[in-house]
């Protein structure tokens, strides 16, 4: 066309112009689609989430009188997670555990034996399909689940972190609103001395913010044994009336296990 003088070449280059930004917009399109398409998934799983009714209630309940020492009492529950009804987890089992005296409880068994069960079930994550778990002698399910969850603290294998400062990881779920600036400084530091968590915390050189640090996503920025002290100083500083430990040590290096198991033989010993 250009050699029989139809177009001229302002005409072709204003054509190939266009073309690379049609070919662009495309590419742009099909990028958006498939974010449409992502948005679809997961806009279904929000709206599941939004109407699913818990079998657990979350809120309601009575508040038992604190006591100077706590009582759990299993007797014959029996379980099975909702996912594998066939299958039985826990058949017929009782335990009754006070702290009296500084008293300790481990429960050994071999991997699959139900230990993270139990643990599971005490903090209500679950109901037992028969039997009764009891705090100071009244039902769990029958107990007010946010004051119920202020009196038992846990820490886990893997320790949950936010993406938020050190202080927000230590003081999430603990009531302070009717603390000051200093007294809640006094209490994070507290618990991070039991926890072997305040040396690191306040080192200047890893740490120059201090608690106003940002751990990052899940607490990537700090390293296992540091996260798991962080996750012992937050189930302290509410000064719980049982500490729940789902194995927590078992991920770390030697060198963490060390430093955590002081903090923890140092919790023992100060009966808090």
């Amino acid at each position: 066309m250009y050699q029989n003088g139809k177009i001229d070449i302002g005409t072709i280059t204003s054509f190939l112009f266009y073309m690379v930004l049609l070919m662009f917009n495309f590419g742009i399109m099909g990028g958006v689609f498939g974010n449409v398409m992502q948005i679809f998934g997961a806009s279904d799983k929000i709206v599941q989430l939004m109407h699913y009714e818990p079998t657990v209630n979350a809120t309601g309940g009575v508040k038992p009188p604190v006591q100077a020492t706590s009582q759990i009492t299993l007797k014959d529950v029996e379980f099975n997670y909702p996912s594998k009804k066939d299958v039985q987890v826990l058949k017929g089992v009782s335990i009754e555990v006070d702290n009296k005296n500084k008293r300790v409880v481990a429960l050994v068994g071999q991997s699959g034996c139900g230990k993270s069960s139990i643990i599971s079930m005490i903090e209500r994550f679950y109901d037992a399909q028969k039997g009764t778990i009891s705090f100071n002698g009244t039902n769990i399910k029958d107990i007010e689940p946010r004051w119920y969850h202020e009196q038992i603290s846990l820490v886990q294998q893997e320790p949950v972190l936010f993406s938020g400062t050190i202080q927000e990881n230590i003081m999430y779920g603990f009531n302070h609103k009717d603390l000051s600036d200093e007294q809640i400084k006094q209490m994070m530091d507290d618990a991070c001395k039991q926890s072997n968590a305040y040396d690191f915390i306040h080192n200047k050189e890893q740490f120059p913010k201090g608690y106003q640090t940002v751990v990052g996503e899940r607490g990537v920025k700090l390293s296992g044994g540091q996260k798991q002290r962080v996750a012992i100083a937050r189930a302290l500083i509410r000064k719980p009336k049982v500490l729940l430990l789902d194995e927590a040590t078992s991920a770390l290096d030697a060198e963490s296990e060390h430093q955590v198991q002081q903090a923890l033989d140092k919790l023992i010993k100060s009966g808090e």
